[in-house]
């Protein structure tokens, strides 16, 4: 079974930094995209920054280009997201998404997500 996992969150100041991780676990034959996406109180889930499996094509939201920084490590199928100059409106439940993920048990591409971690940024 495939399961996401994600670590890093937390309470930090304004202008500061947070690196969010996701490790994919279970008998994993590949992952096509990953990404993370955000949903703040009363809001909607919204894209924060996607990578393709070779790491070649990465994807940010207007509101986090030359904050965050996405990133992967196939090998040990885990997706980062370093954060850096955090801003009050960044506090949110972040998520991780495995697009094409290929399973033994399944054989088929299937997407996931992870439970969420949560980013406070105190102003």
């Amino acid at each position: 079974q495939v399961q996401l996992v994600e670590s890093g969150g937390g309470l930090v100041q304004a202008g500061g930094s947070l690196r969010l991780s996701c490790v994919a676990s279970g008998r994993i034959f590949s992952i096509d995209a990953m990404g993370w996406y955000r949903q703040a109180a009363g809001k909607q889930r919204e894209l924060v920054a996607r990578i393709t499996s070779g790491g070649g094509t990465k994807t940010y939201a207007n509101f986090v280009k030359g904050r965050f920084t996405i990133s992967r490590d196939n090998a040990k199928n885990t997706v980062f997201l370093q954060m850096n100059s955090l801003r009050s409106e960044d506090t949110a439940v972040y998520y991780c998404n495995a697009q094409g993920v290929v399973a033994s048990a399944t054989g088929r591409a299937d997407d996931y997500w992870g439970q969420g971690t949560q980013v406070t940024v105190s102003s």
